[in-house]
């Protein structure tokens, strides 16, 4: 087959071909953008140290995240994190219009074309949308950096407008998604078989799923617990661990409970669906316990990204209330000293509220990925919806069961990823320390303000130490666990509209 014929064929189909595309290409442009992003921070340039600037700041940038040079590292993978939920909505949006497009590839098969042409084709379909949507998000990058290269009344920038990234990682960005698209692609239809006669996949029996997650779950939240105190006896000890043991450790431990809180999801749509075919009596929540018990898997697949965000919520908010009780302590402690200026600033209160910003925009993103799939699965059972209507169901049942598969196994769902967040939160941070010893300045201010002057006036006060452990932010917790189930409600109120159209007479007799 020609590479212009397997172009052609790969832009081919009907207009749920035509969204899929669209939708890919719009993943692709948003993960790009990360991408770009985050590079541009990495490409800040660190000045050499001056008489005036010995920490060697970049003064030109109005936020401590982009000034100064050891917080820069961390902004960048928080950039990364975001491009998470975006492939998420990639990998649901390539799920639309599947049965389609399996019978376009079965009528190919037909036509001649072997099981490997039939492979590259699906693959080049997903790089060239992934290509177009790369292409796309350079564009907006690059006129972005034009638009926004504006600085404040005192001349600094708000954002890294004066740097871009190299030719060579604008390159990678914009061809290496692509690639990596394609090739997942090819690698997913590793063990499907393209016949003449249909598509078939070559996979065992589902079995119930099993709670794997009580195993993986504890195991990172363990890892997490163990951080604190090898890290005091490493202190107390005076051994300089190997520098990437620690941050492998919390990486593969926050990667266990994340991968436990996914399958949590799979486990929690078979125990629903179970139990409401056990408790429940009306039509709607019956249907819904069937199509759990059939597919639970749906739900690790549908809330893979939502699941998390709503973790990184659970941490952050588990930040925030360490730094707020830092902060507040601190502030006591100063004005008990009489010197209310030595109290901490609100810097790392001011950074999870970015956090907070992009565990916002996560949310979102992984709510544009269940509506994606909630409409692919309304899409692909059509004729059996159409069906039920036909012999008196009412489309009201229908969306009532759509809801109790949604909502059922999110719920629970949601609710651990935020105590494992909030758990992963508390475990990092630990307590908080107060105390120990303090100079104080028992003199005037213009005394004190004078380091010539105030050396006489010093003393040296200590404090005892003792730890705190800062509150539960039960507000919080409740405000990302509210807004995870709303955006869930949310996508189903979205994609009930699509009930109506794929429920009429004539879905019966679609191909």
């Amino acid at each position: 087959m020609r590479p212009g014929t397997l172009g052609r064929l790969a832009l081919a189909g009907t207009r749920t071909d035509a969204v899929r595309v669209v939708l890919t290409a719009l993943s692709a442009a948003l993960a790009a953008l990360a991408g770009l992003a985050a590079l541009t921070v990495l490409a800040i340039p660190t000045p050499p140290a001056t008489d005036d600037n010995e920490v060697r700041w970049s003064l030109q940038y109005a936020t401590a995240l982009l000034r100064e040079p050891g917080l820069r590292g961390g902004t960048a993978f928080a950039l990364l994190l975001l491009a998470l939920p975006v492939l998420a909505l990639a990998g649901q949006c390539a799920r639309l219009g599947a049965p389609a497009r399996d019978r376009r590839l079965a009528a190919l098969r037909l036509t001649g074309a072997t099981p490997g042409q039939v492979t590259r084709l699906a693959a080049l379909e997903t790089g060239v949308a992934s290509l177009l949507g790369t292409v796309g998000g350079l564009v907006v990058f690059l006129v972005a950096h034009e638009l926004l290269d504006r600085p404040g009344a005192d001349g600094r920038l708000a954002l890294p407008t004066d740097v871009l990234p190299s030719p060579v990682a604008l390159a990678a960005t914009v061809l290496g998604l692509p690639a990596v698209a394609a090739a997942a692609t090819a690698l997913l239809l590793r063990r499907v078989v393209t016949t003449p006669f249909g598509v078939v996949r070559r996979a065992r029996r589902d079995r119930p799923p099993r709670p794997w997650f009580a195993l993986l779950v504890p195991a990172g939240v363990g890892s997490f617990a163990g951080y604190g105190p090898l890290l005091r006896w490493l202190e107390r000890h005076d051994v300089q661990a190997p520098l990437p043991y620690l941050p492998i450790l919390i990486f593969v431990g926050g990667l266990a409970a994340l991968v436990g809180t996914v399958l949590a999801a799979g486990w929690f749509s078979y125990a629903a669906g179970r139990l409401l075919h056990r408790l429940a009596r009306g039509p709607a929540a019956l249907l819904a316990a069937r199509r759990l018990t059939a597919d639970p898997w749906a739900g690790s697949r549908t809330f893979a990204a939502l699941l998390a965000a709503v973790l990184c919520g659970g941490g952050a908010a588990a930040f925030r209330a360490h730094f707020q009780a830092r902060y507040a302590a601190e502030l006591a402690e100063a004005r008990t000293f009489g010197d209310v200026t030595s109290a901490g600033d609100t810097f790392y209160l001011d950074t999870i509220g970015l956090v907070d910003l992009a565990v916002a925009a996560a949310v979102t993103i992984a709510a544009g990925g269940l509506l994606v799939a909630l409409v692919e699965g309304i899409v692909a059972r059509r004729r059996a919806y159409a069906a039920l209507v036909a012999q008196g169901v009412p489309r009201g049942v229908l969306g009532r069961s759509v809801a109790w598969q949604a909502l059922a196994p999110a719920v629970p769902a949601v609710l651990l990823a935020l105590t494992v967040g909030l758990l992963l939160g508390r475990l990092f941070s630990g307590p908080i320390r107060t105390g120990g010893s303090r100079q104080v300045c028992e003199a005037a201010a213009a005394i004190c303000a004078d380091p010539a002057a105030r050396g006489p006036y010093l003393r040296l006060i200590e404090v005892p130490e003792r730890y705190v452990m800062p509150g539960v932010p039960l507000e919080q917790l409740a405000l990302v666990g509210a807004g995870a189930v709303a955006a869930v409600a949310l996508t189903v109120a979205v994609g009930l509209l699509f009930l109506r159209a794929s429920t009429t007479v004539e879905e019966l007799r679609a191909t």
